[in-house]
């Protein structure tokens, strides 16, 4: 009976630090665009993409970020420098796309809107 107790205890702390640590890996929203102004002109679709890698080493273990942490700002930049004369974007979407190369993954970022002036 006490190998029981014993075993019951040691999955309630297994459960108990899984939710802990995972409790770590939430984040708040961010806000990839600003508001716009009362007034704009809106001059038509735009869209940038941008990628980063995680990679080196093995596939359990991916820890050297290149460009990874860059890549919305950059493919909100790209959106913007599609349509010439746009200052910002309106009904913003994001998507995330990732696969596999030789020695870790890629992660794209396409961010796609209305461009606005």
């Amino acid at each position: 009976m006490s190998r029981l107790l014993g075993a019951g205890r040691a999955c309630a702390l297994v459960v108990a630090t899984a939710s802990v640590l995972s409790i770590g890996c939430a984040s708040g929203r961010t806000n990839i665009a600003p508001l716009p102004p009362d007034n704009y002109e809106r001059l038509g679709p735009a869209t940038g993409k941008a990628c980063g890698s995680l990679g080196l080493v093995s596939t359990a273990y991916y820890f050297i970020p290149m460009g990874l942490n860059s890549r919305v700002e950059r493919a909100q930049a790209r959106a913007l420098e599609s349509v010439p004369g746009a200052t910002g974007l309106v009904d913003v979407t994001l998507k995330e796309d990732w696969y596999w190369w030789l020695l870790g993954t890629a992660r794209c970022v396409t961010i796609s809107g209305e461009a606005i002036r």
